[in-house]
């Protein structure tokens, strides 16, 4: 007998031939030479058990990556010196009736709650001659140089100022117009001026000033507008550099009669864009602001809105549009504005910036003068003990210590965690690496070339007719 002739080597597409020198544990069990055994059929129902685990822990891990969450850390930094934050402070009465004439109230009539009949008496209490018979209105009015004129001044307003124990005046405070008419803001950082800053925290090392209120300057409530107040007092706004107060909606009351203090802490809040959050990212689009905040992002889109609507902005809205008349004010902007405040919550959709700098404050008050200090107080400031009572107020603002809060969300899950969870499983069930998915595409690769280039590279091949008693080869044709 003739010796057995030798197996032909199976090439690299052979499955066996790959599952003998795959890493992926497992097949070198289940593709063997030879017919099915019941060995072989427990490997294949193992693998395939883990390959399904596999598979449906890479799902999970994808399904929680794809809903980016994330966590907020909340830490308290030390700081050895500090920014002070600006401070916006507005008198609640917006025009002083000394300074208002009979050709004011004759335009600002309806914005003040005045008929046409009773001019005379609000002038009388006003403490103006009520006698018309010489008065002809001006052709025009000028409502921003009306508002500059009859606002309080804080010339006049500030008693006394000291910022860390130093003296400052009415050259510290920057004139802002909000809907409260002209207000001041203390280290606003513009023209020029260094922001300040603070060493220590506690009372003594930051704003302490005293204000006259000069409630015999508040103008009679004749009629419910939005330009009467029935508070009296200040408005004050604790803010950063960056943003422009808000302080109609965001500021707190100070009262005559009581020393304030404001014990206030530095937020820095960072949140993140989409898809973990929904803060902003991008640049502001504004032609009034240039850095993005949400006060900046409200103004901005409440300006818009009147110049869409009425055709001119209110005297605090920033540009050199049009100012509205008082006529116009009464008739559109108010109503428009007020509309907008309180039922349009589509127009003016205003994001969270990604970086924002907020101040917590706590607020504690004592009542001044003291008995013992009344009848100083009124020889200091020539006025009598009654008047110091319903007009002065000390207000103090200072940090409550030299450290800050930091609170930043986080990514909770990033690819570098979706990849070492799915490498993880992977290492656990199958035993496959990166390198194992290599050897796989390498026998595709290996399995297309065989079958699917062999078969076109055979089709294109000659076929020959062979003969077991000729040596010589004849073609098929002849």
């Amino acid at each position: 007998m003739g010796a057995p002739e030798e197996e032909a080597p199976r090439p690299p597409s052979d499955i066996t031939v790959f599952g003998a020198n795959c890493t992926l544990h497992g097949l070198s069990h289940i593709f063997l030479p030879g017919g099915v055994t019941f060995r072989r059929l427990l490997w294949a129902a193992a693998f395939c058990s883990s390959l399904s685990i596999f598979l449906l822990q890479v799902a999970d891990r994808v399904i929680e990556y794809y809903q980016y969450p994330y966590v907020t850390i909340l830490d308290e930094m030390d700081s050895p010196v500090m920014y002070f934050p600006a401070i916006t402070m507005c008198n609640y009465n917006s025009f002083r009736k000394s300074k208002i004439s009979r050709n004011d109230v004759f335009w600002m009539a309806g914005l003040l709650g005045v008929e046409q009949g009773d001019f005379d008496d609000f002038m009388a209490v006003l403490g103006q001659p009520t006698d018309n018979s010489q008065f002809f209105p001006t052709k025009s009015f000028d409502m921003l140089d009306f508002v500059k004129r009859t606002s309080h001044d804080i010339e006049e307003m500030l008693l006394d100022c000291k910022y860390r124990g130093k003296d400052c005046g009415p050259e510290n405070f920057t004139t802002i117009y909000t809907r409260y008419g002209k207000c001041y803001t203390f280290n606003s950082g513009l023209d020029g001026n260094p922001l300040l800053t603070t060493l220590k925290g506690g009372t003594g090392n930051g704003l302490e000033i005293m204000l006259d209120i000069q409630q015999d300057e508040y103008l009679p409530v004749w009629g419910e507008t939005d330009e009467t107040s029935y508070e009296a007092g200040i408005k004050v706004q604790i803010h950063s550099q960056d943003e422009p107060p808000f302080i109609d909606q965001l500021g707190f009351g100070v009262a005559p009669g009581f020393q304030t203090f404001v014990s206030c802490q530095q937020q820095l809040l960072q949140y993140l864009p989409q898809p973990w959050g929904d803060c902003k990212s991008t640049p502001i689009d504004s032609e009034f602001f240039s850095t993005y905040s949400i006060t900046a992002c409200r103004i901005d889109c409440e300006t818009r809105y009147l110049l869409e609507n009425c055709n001119c902005r209110m005297v605090h809205m920033p540009g050199t549009s049009t100012v509205c008349t008082p006529e116009q004010y009464k008739d559109c902007a108010d109503p428009a504005l007020d509309f907008l405040v309180e039922k349009d919550n589509d127009y003016c959709v205003c994001q969270t910036p990604c970086n924002m700098t907020r101040y917590g404050k706590e607020l504690s008050m004592v009542k001044i003068p003291s008995k013992a200090s009344a009848k100083y107080l009124a020889k200091k400031f020539n006025k009598t003990e009654q008047y110091i009572g319903e007009n002065i107020l000390v207000l103090d603002i200072f940090f409550e210590a030299l450290n800050y809060e930091k609170i930043e969300q986080k990514k909770a899950y990033e690819i570098a965690g979706l990849l070492g969870d799915i490498g993880g499983q992977m290492g656990l069930f199958i035993g496959a690496s990166v390198l194992t998915i290599l050897e796989i595409f390498d026998y595709l690769y290996e399995v297309f070339k065989d079958k699917v280039l062999g078969y076109f590279v055979r089709k294109k091949r000659p076929q020959r007719c062979q003969s077991d008693n000729l040596v010589i080869t004849f073609s098929c044709s002849l």
